[in-house]
């Protein structure tokens, strides 16, 4: 190249070969911007990127509800999300009215407008209230804890009852002598604190439900301005409804009224939800449904059986929002018994004979069958035994105890429960156990129960079963010289 020349500039963009074009979008799946990379066409042009932005599409109403919304809905959070919010919303928006009657009422109640009221007299009625509610929070909280998860859907409608209930308490409150007027008020505040334990643990396992993109935190805050914008329009229509509502005959109607809506609206709310995990009930319709459905491909011998399976929307449209505990149904319907999973050993013990009131040793000819019973279990991670009278399946957990050996040993209680129920012939308690846990182990290995339920949708990371704090039992080697704890081998 000669000294005149001029070197030509390295261009900014690199070549391109081939055309490009690159989509950018956001949570929400919307186009954000497109990058066209052209290649080069010849000496003097060269490759460049042209971004290509799409019209606004944005509009003030959609401004707004994304401040309500989770970033990225409607893919950042199950189906079911929608439905929910807006039944909850409407619920939200006829408590709050509810509310404003029912406060008009406690202050009537406690003495506004009466020249005789004491002030100190209205505080006191104040502490006692709150030193009920605060009492009845740490009891419920002891006593149900463990069940709030489990059955979410049931204490998320049981909470709006409580409130409902004490609500009319308020009501009626103003029409009592002082006395009665004092323990109806602190009743009520008792079933706002369980209402308050209910909703809180409830609402946290919807959350954590809808949330599936690990936005738990966003979604809860947006939930908190959703209740925020309802409450306050709630509080507003509802100032105007109490200004013009003084009877106590309209204001009975107003007040029925508004919570039939709201326990209405709540209902549909948690039908409308679709939960993954298993709990007793779900457990029930999905394992009667699939023993079913399986029993007639064995029998018509077709061999694809993947679709057969409960999927949680279909499971969702039988679920009973209040449920017994602890009861065995076979498809929502015909209650074969009842079951209990994770009881202490010695409640099974129990079953075999009594203990010697000396040593606390059991012998004899029952403990002996109690033996023949843990090598029957031996290589489960659960012990079961069926009460005959009582008709209640005992599930002692091995240690240690996860979701799927939970959910096996249900499974083989509603397996056996049926056949108890259809007849066992000549056989005795232990035999039936021993017959149906090799026929169900050998059966579920068949169809991969579990690789085929998570195939479809079911969350069985997170254990549902247990509504009570239960207990875990440890086998250990019983030779001369061995003491460490044994694996207990759980599989199919």
């Amino acid at each position: 190249m000669s000294r005149g020349e001029s070197v030509p500039q390295k261009p900014i963009i690199g070549s391109y070969s081939t055309h490009t074009e690159i989509e950018e979008r956001d949570q929400a799946n919307n186009v954000v911007a497109t990058y066209v990379c052209s290649p080069d066409s010849g000496p003097q042009e060269r490759g460049r990127v042209d971004v290509v932005v799409p019209r606004n599409t944005r509009t003030y109403v959609k401004s707004v509800l994304n401040a309500f919304l989770p970033a990225g809905y409607p893919h950042s959070v199950t189906k079911d999300y929608l439905q929910y919010q807006i039944y909850d919303s409407l619920q939200a928006f006829s408590s709050s009215i509810a509310g404003l009657l029912s406060s008009r009422a406690v202050l009537e109640g406690i003495g506004v407008g009466d020249s005789h009221a004491s002030p100190t007299a209205a505080l006191l009625l104040s502490v006692l209230q709150d030193s009920m509610g605060r009492i009845a929070t740490i009891l419920f909280a002891h006593r149900l804890g463990t069940s709030l998860e489990p059955e979410c859907k049931m204490y998320r409608l049981a909470a709006d009852i409580f409130n409902d209930a004490a609500m009319i308490f308020d009501c009626l409150s103003p029409a009592l002598p002082k006395a009665s007027r004092v323990a109806l008020l602190s009743l009520s505040s008792v079933l706002r604190s369980l209402c308050g334990v209910a909703a809180g643990s409830s609402k946290a396992s919807l959350s954590a439900h809808f949330a599936t993109q690990g936005n738990l935190g966003e979604l809860n805050a947006k939930d908190s301005s959703q209740e925020t914008i309802i409450s306050l329009m709630g509080m507003l229509v509802g100032s105007l409804v109490v200004s013009h509502i003084s009877s106590q005959g309209a204001t009975w109607i107003v007040m029925i009224a508004l919570l039939a809506i709201h326990l209405g609206t709540n209902y549909l709310a948690v039908r409308a939800v679709s939960m993954r995990t298993l709990n007793r009930q779900r457990a029930n319709l999905v394992f009667s449904t699939l023993f079913q459905r399986l029993s007639r491909l064995e029998g018509s011998k077709t061999s694809d059986s993947r679709t057969e399976f409960p999927t949680p929307d279909e499971v969702s449209l039988q679920e009973r929002v209040f449920e017994k505990d602890g009861v065995l149904r076979w498809q929502g319907d015909k209650i074969l018994g009842y079951c209990q999973i994770g009881v202490p050993l010695r409640k099974i013990l129990d079953l075999f004979g009594q203990s010697d009131e000396t040593t606390g040793s059991y012998t004899g000819a029952k403990s002996q069958d109690f033996v023949v019973l843990l090598d029957i279990f031996q290589e489960e991670g659960y012990i079961m035994w069926y009460d005959e009278p009582r008709k209640v399946f005992l599930i002692c957990l091995k240690f240690p105890s996860n979701t799927e050996t939970q959910l096996h040993a249900w499974m083989h209680a509603l397996f056996m429960a049926i056949q108890v129920q259809r007849g066992l012939k000549d056989e005795s308690v232990i035999e039936a156990l021993a017959r149906t846990r090799r026929d169900f182990r050998s059966w579920a290995k068949e169809y991969e129960i579990f690789d085929n339920l998570r195939r479809v949708g079911w969350d069985l990371d997170t254990a549902a079963l247990e509504t009570r704090s239960g207990t875990r039992i440890r086998t250990k080697d019983g030779s001369p010289g061995h003491g460490e704890d044994l694996e207990v081998p759980w599989k199919f």
